[in-house]
């Protein structure tokens, strides 16, 4: 499945948002990502549209099962590079931050081969 980067980071922020706090609203994700509301505001309307986000009745933002899956694919890309690069003795600041730049560019065959030369567990993340 090919999804666009942007398409990813709102996806993985809604996710993340959600794990930490247990409901998402577009503020949330506003100050998340360092974006206008307004820019969530057009952002999440092309993601409702794509199937991958709703909306439940207090108006938060929920991902559909499309979006969880983009959403925790991505999400445990950047969990795994993380790992991978604070084990390589990399800052964990500047460990995440490069995570976030290649999580979207990676093919699956090389995060895999990677996941197996550094022996990481998807389980373990």
């Amino acid at each position: 499945m090919n999804v666009e980067k942007t398409i990813e980071d709102y996806l993985e922020a809604i996710l993340m948002i959600k794990e930490k706090q247990g409901y998402v609203r577009s503020i949330d994700v506003a100050e998340h990502l360092g974006v206008t509301k307004p820019s969530v505001t057009y952002s999440t309307k092309r993601l409702k549209e794509k199937g991958y986000l709703t909306s439940d009745h207090a108006g938060m933002l929920v991902l559909t099962d499309t979006g969880m899956e983009i959403a925790d694919r991505t999400y445990t890309r950047h969990k795994t590079l993380t790992k991978f690069f604070m084990q390589l003795g990399v800052d964990p600041d500047v460990a995440r931050e490069d995570a976030c730049k290649i999580e979207h560019d990676l093919s699956e065959e090389t995060f895999q081969a990677l996941c197996k030369h550094a022996k990481l567990e998807l389980s373990e993340l």
